[in-house]
């Protein structure tokens, strides 16, 4: 005859075992055969034309803001300090060229407007088909509906890079006025840790804007923010480790003068590319936790 069960295992039942949840390795190799699907590389190409293609009207806009509407030297300077920090080549040639059409007639800056407004969707319109993929959402936004979300988030990105220049300018004009125009090599350090300190916090709030808005679905703000987080640092050391490569790449000798075209498309490819890998690794790192 077979002994009854003893009250502690009649009162708690075994729980059934789970399996094991994955190691950080399987994800990084599991973003790692992500980024080498075509569709990923048709993606980020896509992002990265649109984004070359909005790019010099948004700092138009944002220039002639500056200059024309809050009239402030400091943020102007801050302007171009970020140009020549976050540009990976050719910086002089771009500022030169932004300057004397900021400096033009006023139907530059409404064209800029207008092909802004035409080339943010361009860029928002194939990352929510690949977020969509990435969260598998079977459904995408009408053309109208993904217009009007692009639309917000360009508004939006605009919003955070003025904010983020200003304050930066903020405590720059301070330091300025303390001095009475002495110490001009402190005040360009500073500037600077503030610059980048700003800049990345805006990096990473417009990482965290698209993982969480561009969706076409319910996205957990737990499941982007940490991710949000690390690519706005790991964009920050992919620039400088761009900026190293790009004597080796040689793309001079390539492509002769279009070789300033070729470096930031390339940037911008790359950039896309560690978006879309952001957004995967933050999926699958939440399936991962809901099983």
């Amino acid at each position: 005859m077979s002994n009854p069960p003893s009250p502690v295992t009649a009162a708690n039942p075994p729980r059934p075992v789970r399996p094991a949840p994955r190691a950080s390795s399987g994800l990084v190799l599991s973003t790692v055969k992500y980024l080498m699907r075509t569709e990923v590389h048709t993606f980020a190409f896509s992002v990265a034309a649109n984004a070359i293609l909005s790019f010099f009207p948004f700092v138009v806009l944002m220039m002639t803001l500056i200059r024309r509407v809050f009239h402030s030297r400091v943020m102007s300077e801050v302007v171009i300090q970020l140009l020549r920090d976050d540009l990976p080549a050719g910086q002089d040639f771009v500022i030169r060229n932004l300057n004397a059409m900021v400096n033009s007639r006023q139907r530059v800056q409404f064209a800029s407007l207008i092909i802004l407004l035409v080339t943010s969707s361009g860029i928002f319109l194939p990352l929510e088909v690949a977020l969509n993929r990435v969260w598998h959402f079977e459904k995408n936004r009408s053309y109208l509906g993904n217009q009007v979300v692009s639309f917000g988030l360009a508004f939006a990105c605009g919003v955070l890079a003025l904010l983020s220049i200003a304050l930066t300018a903020g405590p720059v004009a301070f330091i300025e006025f303390l001095l009475r125009g002495h110490g001009k090599d402190f005040v360009s350090a500073v500037g600077f840790i503030v610059m980048k300190l700003f800049a990345i916090a805006a990096s990473i709030a417009i990482f965290f804007l698209i993982y969480w808005v561009l969706p076409n679905g319910k996205v957990p703000v737990r499941a982007v923010l940490p991710t949000a987080i690390i690519m706005g640092l790991l964009s920050e050391a992919l620039k400088y480790a761009y900026i190293l490569a790009l004597p080796w790449l040689n793309f001079q000798e390539v492509y002769g003068p279009f070789a300033l075209s070729v470096s930031l498309m390339f940037w911008a490819f790359l950039s896309g590319l560690l978006l879309l890998a952001g957004a995967h690794l933050s999926a699958e790192e939440h399936l991962r936790l809901s099983l």
